[in-house]
Formats: structure tokens, sequence, C-alpha cells
């Protein structure tokens, strides 16, 4: 009984997390047909809130991680963890680093035609930041399974990673050094 109920809940975080995409999608073509001339600004700072929503979660996942190893394995908190994590990623994560690479390529695209050198930095900044997310979505199955993969101090140190590629991200794009 309980497993269908997580599986139900499951369905309707997905579910969530797809409207609020198709929603994102159809404000952003609604942008084109009405201020096709405004079109470019709107999506920087449509961007610039879905990277925002997802270096949020980057930062916070690990600290999630370092509260569920504190928990004993299969205790009630431990599942609160666990759903936590997952919540955070399918809701948040996820949906705003899709959104945020969509847009984050046209504008590279529309803006600068992928030149600079400063542009690639930041793209290969940008890969290492999702190669990082893959890692924490592998890291919350691990931990919804019982699997506590890792210490404390690992995911006190992973968490300054995303931090480390923000800085990076952030010189490239408004510096543009090189």
């Amino acid at each position: 009984m309980a497993e269908q109920e997580a599986k139900a809940s499951g369905r309707k975080v997905v579910a969530r997390a797809a409207t609020a995409i198709f929603l994102f999608c159809l404000a952003a073509l609604g942008l084109v047909f009405l201020q096709p001339e405004a079109l470019y600004l709107w999506i920087k700072a449509l961007h610039v809130i879905a990277v925002i929503s997802w270096m949020a979660g980057m930062l916070y996942m690990p600290r999630l991680f370092i509260y569920h190893l504190d928990a004993p394995l299969g205790s009630q908190q431990a599942e609160t963890f666990s759903v936590m994590e997952q919540r955070l990623l399918k809701i948040i994560m996820r949906p705003a680093m899709v959104i945020a690479w969509i847009l984050g390529l046209y504008l590279a695209w529309e803006g600068f035609g992928f030149m600079g050198g400063w542009l690639h930095v930041k793209l290969a900044a940008v890969l290492a930041l999702s190669a990082v997310h893959g890692y924490f979505a592998r890291a919350v199955a691990a931990f919804a399974g019982g699997n506590y993969m890792k210490t404390a101090r690992f995911w006190r140190l992973m968490n300054e990673v995303p931090t480390v590629l923000m800085v990076v991200i952030v010189i490239m794009v408004i510096v543009k050094p090189f």
C-alpha cells in the first residue's frame, strides 16, 4: 500500500514538473508573439531565473546528503530526507537545468554566434556543472536505496564544487576576460 502511494506521489511530482516546464515554454512563446523586439532581453531574464533556481538546488542538495547521513538507515527521518532530495531534484533542479540550457544556447547563438574564448570557457564550466548535477542525481537514487555513499566530509567538499563553477561562469559572462 505504501509503495502504491509512493508511486502515485512520484507521478504527481513529475506531472507538476512537466506542467511547470509547459507553462514556462508557453510564456516564452507568448513573448515571441507579443514582444519580438524585446525577446532577447526576456529570454535573458528567464535564463537568469532558471540559473538561480538550478544553483539553489545544486547548493542545497549536498547539505541534504549530509543531514541524510546522520539519519539511521530505514528510519522515518531518512525517508523524509529521501523524499526531500527526490523532490528537489525532480521539481526544481532538473527543470531549471533544462530551461537554463535551452535558453542559454539560444542566447549564445543569437547574441554571440558562439564566438569568444570566454564563451567556450563558460560552456565548459556549464558542462562540468551538468556533470555534477548528474552525480547528485545518482546519489539521490543511491540514498533512496539505502546506500549511504561517501562521508559527510566528502559532501561538504562537493558542496563547494558548484560554487567554484558558478564563480567561473559569472566571471566569464560579466568580465569576458578573453
